[in-house]
């Protein structure tokens, strides 16, 4: 099995660094091995040569099957990884547009209909392990759409606005809404997320969206976004 986590928006990851409040030397350590043990990062993350794929646009079908006839080319391009962007389900309240945004899930274990299905994903991560590629997924930890199947199973996995004592609308966007990261039970219900697209898919890793906006061991939205 091979896990993967890549720390998304790096520009404003390193940006973000500077303003992050200072810690002793104690305090560092103990989080920096927490971390370590953790996350263990796989040598072939420091040097592979990324894609981005935007499954809606990249083919005029606009899905997994589709797309799959261009990983030869893309090989012959030298592209060692495929990072696709949201793969989830979107959101249908406060959607944007008519389409929506990949970033407005409304469940974290299954695919978007408009790509095709489960077992197409699957057929795809195999077809570009077959031709020497890794596959990575966009996962948008910390927020989600408004009709995630979360808020109504587990409201309590969500920011409360105390003003309308609504769910917290996230980043000044209206049609996504904050995570709780100070619940255990959500971290845990995250995790397991993400280890059924190891498991069941088998793909290598995550692009983690605002990875700086959460710090994952407290659980709690520091002063500044930055990530430990």
């Amino acid at each position: 099995m091979r896990l993967l986590l890549l720390i998304g928006s790096f520009s404003g990851l390193l940006a973000s660094c500077k303003l992050m409040p200072k810690k002793s030397e104690k305090e560092t350590n103990k989080i920096t091995t927490s971390m370590q043990n953790r996350f263990k990062p796989v040598d072939w993350a420091h040097t592979t040569n990324i894609y981005e794929v935007n499954l809606r646009q990249y083919t005029k079908a606009g899905t997994f099957n589709a797309f799959a006839s261009e990983i030869p080319r893309l090989k012959e391009m030298g592209i060692e990884t495929l990072w696709f962007m949201p793969i989830t389900p979107i959101a249908q309240k406060n959607m944007k547009g008519s389409l929506g945004s990949y970033y407005a899930c409304s469940d974290y274990t299954s695919i978007n209909p408009e790509f095709g299905s489960l077992d197409d994903f699957k057929a795809l991560v195999k077809l570009a392990h077959d031709n020497g590629m890794k596959v990575i997924i966009d996962w948008v930890a910390n927020h989600t759409g408004w009709d995630h199947r979360w808020t109504k199973e587990h409201p309590d996995y969500y920011l409360k606005d105390t003003a309308t004592n609504d769910f917290q609308i996230a980043s000044g966007m209206d049609d996504i809404i904050e995570l709780d990261f100070s619940n255990p039970a959500l971290r845990t219900a995250m995790t397991d997320a993400m280890k059924y697209w190891v498991t069941e898919c088998d793909i290598d890793g995550f692009r983690c969206d605002l990875a700086f906006g959460w710090n994952w061991i407290t659980g709690k939205k520091p002063a500044h976004r930055w990530m430990p």
